[in-house]
């Protein structure tokens, strides 16, 4: 059973203004906007949205939730980094995983894949401090393992920049201390939640574990002038402060399936939020039963730039997630099992010993007014359409070059003076 996932929402609200021109101002009048950017890649045929969509589900089907949030990229090029150490039907299994609909089935489409992961990870690094604020750590950790190849050392580091680090001898207890540390370190100082259950890795297991911090900084601040409390329509009714602003999104309205679809653009356009936000009060599970990659492909196709009243709470969502239930539910069962796993890659000694004794992730990401230092023009508006996030979304973080997904999750709760139950 998946760890709570703790969030805390804390809001600035600012009031809509669209300022239009005037013949006695001194001020320039807004230039016509300047036509859109290429779009991204299509979700359809990445494979960070096929695993992120498989891996949401499963994770979501696993009790009730109360909010999501990972790192499809980062799950992926760590399974990559343990596929290209693994062989047999272990290494089946891991690239039947970051497969899509269109793969290739050659031999060579692991080694295509992993490099494909590498140069996304190498895209999002580049975007650091000028698109978003981001800290991210890999790890495989090795508990009284035999001696780890220094070259799948060095490749994974190189390529993935996962990193080797050794468990003591110690019990399950000096495990979690070592763990929580790395954690925030990973985290840039900041504490990860808790694990809910005990760390009981065995002698040869290999311990997966991937810590990510996310805050967006907008192509164009939210004010912080204005700010009131609204109620979230959540899990439960609790009064929160939003951020709003008019400006000019990526917008599309399925009227069929009753969803809104809103991109904004982070600062300098190297990377972009997608919300999907149902019509009506209501939980998330009818629009999850919709989401299929060819949809998200279609909807965000349809997506073209128009004027948006954009509302959305202002929030730090953490998360911890134990996420070998739900590999297992995707086909990979071989890796568990210390007598069938192969990581003959990792180690020439790893028969009946080396085996994957857990995948965990650490997440938090903090949705601000805060902008990019991008010098935005003025942009002119007409009768914006309304995308008020009061409440339950899914969001995406997706890199606009390469077109992989940095994360997806799920805001069904936020925290703040609770009102009564309802969803």
């Amino acid at each position: 059973m998946l760890p709570r996932l703790s969030v805390c929402l804390h809001v600035f609200l600012p009031v809509l203004l669209v300022q239009g021109s005037k013949t006695t101002s001194p001020k320039k009048v807004p230039a016509a906007p300047a036509s859109p950017p290429p779009r991204p890649p299509p979700p359809l045929g990445d494979l960070t949205w096929a695993l992120g969509l498989r891996l949401y589900k499963a994770v979501r089907s696993e009790s009730t939730p109360v909010n999501t949030l990972f790192s499809p990229l980062l799950v992926a090029s760590s399974l990559g980094a343990m596929g290209g150490g693994s062989a047999g039907t272990t290494a089946s299994q891991v690239e039947d995983l970051l497969k899509t609909p269109s793969s290739s089935s050659s031999s060579k489409a692991g080694a295509q894949v992993r490099e494909l992961l590498s140069g996304a990870l190498k895209s999002f690094t580049q975007a650091n401090g000028t698109t978003f604020h981001l800290h991210t750590s890999s790890a495989v950790f090795s508990k009284q393992a035999p001696s780890v190849s220094q070259t799948f050392v060095k490749d994974s580091q190189a390529k993935f920049k996962l990193q080797h680090k050794p468990l003591g001898k110690g019990d399950s207890k000096a495990d979690l201390k070592l763990l929580r540390g790395w954690v925030k370190a990973g985290l840039g100082g900041l504490e990860g939640a808790p694990l809910e259950t005990e760390i009981q890795a065995r002698s040869g297991a290999l311990i997966l574990a991937n810590a990510l911090r996310f805050k967006g900084l907008w192509k164009k601040q939210f004010s912080v002038k204005s700010t009131d409390r609204r109620t979230f329509l959540g899990k439960k009714y609790t009064k929160v402060e939003m951020m709003h602003r008019a400006g000019l999104y990526r917008f599309h309205e399925d009227m069929e399936n009753m969803v809104q679809v809103l991109e904004a653009p982070l600062s300098e356009g190297k990377a972009s939020l997608v919300l999907l936000l149902p019509f009506h009060v209501e939980n998330l599970d009818r629009l999850e039963k919709l989401l299929t990659l060819e949809l998200l492909s279609k909807w965000l196709e349809k997506t073209s730039a128009m004027s948006v009243a954009l509302s959305l709470p202002r929030a730090n969502i953490s998360s911890t997630l134990s996420l070998q239930k739900p590999l297992s539910a995707l086909g990979l069962t071989d890796a568990w099992d210390q007598k069938v796993a192969d990581f003959s890659g990792v180690s020439e000694k790893s028969k009946g010993k080396l085996h994957l004794g857990g995948v965990l992730h650490w997440a938090s990401m903090e949705l601000d007014a805060q902008a990019g230092k991008e010098d935005v023009e003025e942009e002119m508006l007409d009768k914006p359409k309304l995308f008020y996030a009061d409440h339950p979304f899914i969001i995406f973080v997706r890199d606009n070059a390469t077109g992989a997904l940095l994360l997806m999750g799920a805001l069904d709760h936020a925290e703040g003076e609770p009102l009564h139950d309802e969803l």
